[in-house]
């Protein structure tokens, strides 16, 4: 009978014990950064039956630097327990959600609040200016044409557990569309939907425009005349020309070049530079020297005839052995002074996207590339000798 009372009473002891430095104890810890080990002793109480109050809850939600269930957990046991209502409670709330950069969240914590003070300013425009620096790089980084730098931001961005903002989509979406990255791009639409991100205009023409893109370049026809017909039905999105381009691009290089000739006929704007440079680019590849001529001239027409479409006119004419055209265009291209932009392409492998530049020898496996394309190149000689096909080399040194 004593051993019970004792037993009781050491227990009764501990619970005061955990109630009265429970709170003390995980404040010491969240101010030297042992964080793991506060949300530790606050488990710990818990289940000695200890009741929360607004002291636990200002050294919880500070230890909570991390997007994980127990910070939401706690937001759930603050209202839970009527706690929201107190001023640093409540500042607790805004610098944790800002702290996961998911501003909607601690944008309206901050817009029931009736006592807003220093503590409560500087938590939200901390949050802000954390999701807001990341975004303006990764979108910098855009307008420079450093896609595959963008992209790495981004996911450097992900590693620190921040949350884009609706620029920062943006940004990595038209990322992915320039790289072709179908990969990147599907896990940033699963991204945007995960989160109940808004799907606006810009975001909508942004998704359409990098599946178009991702879709040419891996050559899905059916893929991407089926999202090109859901933007004006089911998204409500007009296709700008920039998208017509796209579609031109996904028919050419199926080899659908009368499609691809139809639908620029049939565009309700004017063609640029983009869509038929992808439709003579298509004439290249394919070899259709006739309907690349008119191409030209649609483009001479529009004065839309820069130095790259001299330079896909030219490699046209050498794909079909007509080199006389060929000397002849590189003539009018020395006369205008046009000079060559390196080629650039990129492959993604396993959601790793690598990019390659002519004449750019500091890739980091650059030997081993040669030495594949030098077999490759063997190759294809050995195939095309019969036919006496060796008027140009196959790489470019």
């Amino acid at each position: 009978m004593s051993d019970n009372v004792s037993n009781q009473a050491d227990a009764l002891s501990s619970h005061r014990l955990s109630q009265s430095f429970g709170p003390f104890c995980g404040r010491i810890f969240v101010e030297k950064n042992e964080n793991a080990t506060a949300l530790s002793l606050y488990k710990n109480m818990l289940q000695t039956g200890f009741l929360p109050n607004n002291y636990t809850f200002s050294f919880v939600l500070r230890a909570c630097t991390d997007k994980s269930p127990v910070g939401l957990a706690s937001h759930a046991q603050v209202i839970k327990l009527g706690w929201e209502s107190y001023d640093f409670v409540l500042n607790g709330l805004i610098h944790l959600y800002a702290n996961w950069s998911s501003m909607e969240a601690a944008r309206k914590l901050f817009d029931v609040s009736t006592c807003r003070d220093v503590i409560t300013w500087t938590a939200l425009i901390n949050g802000y200016v954390k999701s807001v620096s990341w975004s303006a790089m990764i979108t910098g980084y855009v307008h420079m044409g450093m896609f595959k730098e963008a992209l790495e931001l981004f996911n450097d961005m992900q590693l620190t557990g921040l949350r884009p903002n609706h620029a920062g989509i943006v940004g990595a979406l038209t990322a992915c569309s320039y790289l072709g990255s179908l990969d990147h791009g599907r896990w940033i639409h699963a991204y945007v939907d995960r989160n109940g991100m808004e799907l606006d205009r810009v975001l909508g023409t942004t998704l359409v425009d990098m599946y178009a893109n991702a879709c040419s370049r891996m050559g899905l026809v059916d893929e991407g005349l089926r999202i090109f017909n859901c933007m004006s039905v089911v998204y409500g999105i007009e296709p700008g020309v920039q998208h017509y381009g796209c579609m031109v691009d996904l028919l050419g290089r199926a080899g659908l070049l009368e499609e691809a000739k139809r639908l620029v006929r049939e565009m309700p704007m004017e063609p640029d530079s983009y869509v038929l440079g992808a439709l003579l680019n298509s004439c290249r590849v394919h070899g259709d020297v006739e309907l690349g001529k008119e191409t030209v001239e649609s483009l001479v027409e529009r004065g839309l005839d820069h130095g790259g479409v001299h330079v896909l006119l030219s490699n046209m004419y050498a794909s079909s052995n007509q080199w006389d055209w060929v000397v002849k265009v590189r003539k009018e291209m020395g006369a205008k002074k046009v000079r060559k932009v390196p080629g650039c392409s990129s492959i993604e492998i396993d959601g790793s996207v690598s990019e390659f530049i002519a004449g750019d020898m500091s890739y980091l496996r650059v030997e081993d590339v040669m030495l594949v394309l030098l077999g490759i190149d063997n190759h294809l000689k050995c195939l095309f000798l019969a036919d006496d096909n060796t008027n140009s080399n196959m790489i470019a040194y």
